[in-house]
């Protein structure tokens, strides 16, 4: 049976098929933001098989699928054989219609793998011989896979205390594509962990060189490694958080206790800690502005919901979800203390609560000062609005309240080094949108015009902003 999936696929008219083709598809890939890992592109490894390089990465969009679907955990974390785990997945594939898992699965097999077939139960052990047998070759390793898709430059997602060991392996090799280092610091905001805290807190004194005594040695042993990712490449940061710490609310008191509750064992808590990570955050993107970088906020997960298989499987497993906390007062009042003194650098917000999207679209034009084009940014739909309709209202929010040829475009934010396609369904859907709209008479029907900021949205916007 032939697939959906053919070289028209979204495409719904031909203004649609002619943006798509001449315009968006052969376009190089900046993927500013994923969680791929520095060492399997440092050391060009090549995946056992499907399963290793599907499922084994921690892909929690699949392993909510199958458990949905009734899989036992053994056959998604636990350790059934990995031909056993792919046709479990292979069996949930047909009943995932309309979810995006549906479309991603058959472009990845299409490209790089040249599959052009349904994967379900029946085609399911051939599917995977074939797949695992290309998978040998030299231009499926880490690195193969990544010139394949033509990604041009890649960012990771790295904590502060790492020693970027695998990012300057890469560079001193001379790999024709930039993997750089993100700055991600979510783990010092885990003031209300004091054990974690502490322990982190000590591995960053040893990175850092500085010994933390107060709230004042921390930011110093903060600054010193800002300023190692910046030596080592990094011009990005980025932050997971439910909603936006407050701002001027970490008093004097408050820094005198925090003194306490790092030297003292027997304080257990501390008081305030979201005016903590509020003062903390502030200060790291006064750096960020001084660096120049280009700092990101991932705004509104409800983390670890499902606390027995938190405890069991770990954070990102597959049992977050949607917050629904109100953003705009707390958002617009950090953009603001940062715009006070003119350090507010570059910025990306990126909203996962789908009736936010005009909120977060009109709080990027507060902050667009004329001195950089599309200097703040309403980012891509993320994570659980990464769908056909998720995409269509946060491009429409943007277009109708923002300003849309300035967009930066598409994002992985995924650890698969097969997630690349995710880009091709975004610039598929785009295409069709203008394409249909340029039909009805609702845009100029003027390709060049119109083609030209379709190549900016998928390429020129991001190649400029982040000046790689």
């Amino acid at each position: 049976m032939e697939t959906i999936f053919t070289e028209n696929y979204l495409l719904e008219s031909k203004s649609a098929q002619h943006l798509y083709h001449f315009y968006a598809k052969d376009l190089p890939i900046i993927d500013y933001h994923n969680h791929l890992s520095p060492k399997d592109i440092a050391e060009n490894i090549k995946f056992k098989n499907l399963t290793e390089a599907w499922l084994g990465i921690g892909d929690h969009y699949k392993w909510r699928a199958m458990r949905t679907l009734g899989i036992s955990e053994d056959y998604i974390t636990g350790n059934q054989p990995d031909e056993e785990k792919f046709l479990a997945w292979a069996k949930c594939v047909p009943y995932t219609v309309r979810n995006p898992l549906f479309a991603w699965t058959h472009l990845e097999l299409k490209n790089p793998f040249g599959i052009h077939e349904y994967l379900n139960e029946k085609t399911a052990l051939s599917i995977y011989e074939r797949a695992n047998e290309k998978l040998q070759e030299d231009q499926f390793s880490t690195r193969g896979i990544l010139e394949n898709y033509h990604v041009k430059m890649a960012c990771t997602t790295d904590d502060p205390i790492d020693d970027l060991q695998y990012h300057q392996k890469i560079s001193k090799e001379g790999f024709t594509i930039k993997i750089l280092p993100g700055f991600r610091p979510d783990k010092i905001f885990n003031i209300e962990n004091k054990d974690a805290f502490i322990s982190y807190l000590q591995q960053l004194e040893l990175k850092s060189g500085v010994k933390i005594s107060d709230f004042n040695t921390l930011l110093e042993a903060l600054k010193q490694r800002v300023d190692y990712f910046h030596e080592a490449g990094c011009r990005i940061a980025d932050h997971g958080i439910p909603s936006m710490p407050p701002v001027r609310a970490f008093k004097k008191s408050l820094e005198q206790e925090f003194k306490y509750f790092i030297q003292d064992k027997n304080i257990e808590s501390f008081s305030h800690p979201e005016a903590f990570k509020g003062q903390i955050l502030l200060e790291l993107c006064k750096l960020y502005h001084q660096k120049g970088w280009v700092q990101q906020f991932h705004i509104g997960p409800m983390r670890n919901n499902n606390q027995r298989l938190f405890y069991k499987l770990g954070a990102d497993a597959g049992f977050d979800s949607i917050g629904d906390e109100l953003q705009a007062v707390k958002l617009s009042a950090f953009l603001n203390e940062l715009d006070l003194t003119e350090q507010l650098t570059k910025t990306i917000i990126y909203n996962l609560n789908p009736s936010y999207n005009e909120v977060f679209a009109a709080m990027t034009g507060n902050f667009n000062d004329g001195n950089i084009r599309g200097k703040v940014q309403f980012g891509a739909a993320w994570w659980f609005m990464d769908t056909m309709d998720g995409m269509t209202r946060q491009l429409n929010a943007l277009s109708n309240i923002g300003v849309i040829s300035t967009f930066v475009g598409m994002l992985t934010d995924s650890r698969s080094f097969l997630s690349f396609p995710r880009h091709e369904y975004f610039r598929r859907l785009l295409c069709n949108m203008f394409g249909n709209e340029m039909e009805k008479g609702l845009l100029p029907k003027d390709e060049k015009w119109i083609g030209e900021i379709i190549k900016n949205i998928c390429y020129d916007n991001a190649k400029s902003y982040f000046n790689y």
